[in-house]
């Protein structure tokens, strides 16, 4: 296979995840998969939540491409998509993990109007935490948040997480 074929599928790949990621969190994730999406939309206790998992199931369609494509002599186009697939979950895990969510410490503050609007979207998914009831589903895309906020609203706030107490202490 040509490599600019390749890499066409490999682009084609990187895009078309966002649509898959999209129905997998809003119907899979938020559905029947919801037993271990929940510990995402709680406050996480150590390293790991079982939401984790997914990262695993999701990997292993990209494994078996590559490895298939590489080894076993199946079409030399399905490593591209293996690729793809693997390229998607690597900028999710920069974009979700490190970013917004900050498994790994860091001091980034986004600048672009882009990076502000995907953080802020993908925070106002987050303030419900029930497995109906939110908004933005997406990764890499999502509405402006003034869209999502009256969404919400519209909803009537149904699910959305109590604010959290904070001591009127003032520190020693």
């Amino acid at each position: 296979m040509h490599w600019a074929t390749g890499l066409l599928l490999f682009l084609a790949t990187v895009i078309g995840m966002e649509g898959f990621a999209y129905v997998a969190h809003r119907w899979v994730m938020h559905g029947v998969g919801w037993f271990l999406h929940a510990s995402h939309h709680r406050p996480r206790h150590g390293n790991w939540e079982w939401n984790d998992l997914y990262a695993v199931i999701f990997a292993v369609p990209s494994f078996a491409l590559i490895f298939g494509g590489l080894q076993l002599g199946w079409w030399p186009g399905f490593v591209w998509i293996g690729y793809g697939i693997a390229a998607y979950g690597a900028i999710y895990f920069g974009f979700h993990d490190v970013i917004v969510h900050k498994r790994l410490n860091h001091r980034y503050l986004p600048k672009s109007a882009y990076m502000k609007r995907i953080i802020q979207a993908h925070r106002l998914h987050h303030v419900v935490e029930t497995k109906r009831g939110t908004v933005s589903f997406g990764f890499l895309w999502a509405p402006k948040p003034e869209d999502l906020k009256a969404e919400l609203k519209r909803r009537d706030r149904a699910g959305v997480r109590a604010p959290v107490e904070r001591s009127e202490t003032p520190a020693a």
